[in-house]
């Protein structure tokens, strides 16, 4: 089967400002799987700008978060999604039958400093690593 054929894994992360712990998961899928799935994330009530304490956490370990901005959650980016992530927005995220989700309990690190926000960002990359082996067991 070439690899045209084999359709994309998405993952939707879903926090309530898209501004820090939905950001960084974001950031670390589409890093760390290098493209092999497809990344979106919400907020359902997203912020005017990324925390800036999580932009500088992510930018130490390389990864460049400067230009993101929240986004409003849709249902249409729910139904698009195979795996949906809530971290903290309890109700307010659409449920569709058939699709994974999954509610990761993270300190929010809004009005954090970037020493506070560094745990957040490590335990957000751990579950990540998690992540890809369950999406992509085939792949090293």
């Amino acid at each position: 089967m070439s690899t045209e054929t084999i359709r994309k894994p998405s993952v939707l992360f879903v926090c309530v400002h898209n501004a820090g712990r939905s950001q960084m998961a974001a950031a670390f899928l589409t890093t760390l799987s290098r493209g092999g799935i497809e990344v979106r994330s919400a907020g359902s009530q997203p912020a005017d700008k990324v925390n800036p304490a999580a932009v500088e956490a992510m930018a130490e370990l390389g990864i460049d978060m400067s230009a993101e901005i929240p986004k409003v959650l849709t249902t249409e980016a729910v139904k698009d999604s195979d795996v949906v992530i809530t971290m903290g927005c309890g109700d307010e995220c659409p449920y569709f039958p058939g699709k994974r989700y999954e509610d990761w309990v993270l300190e929010d690190p809004a009005g954090q400093g970037v020493d506070a926000v560094r745990p957040i960002r490590d335990e957000i990359k751990g579950r990540i690593e998690g992540l890809i082996a369950s999406l992509t067991p085939a792949v090293k």
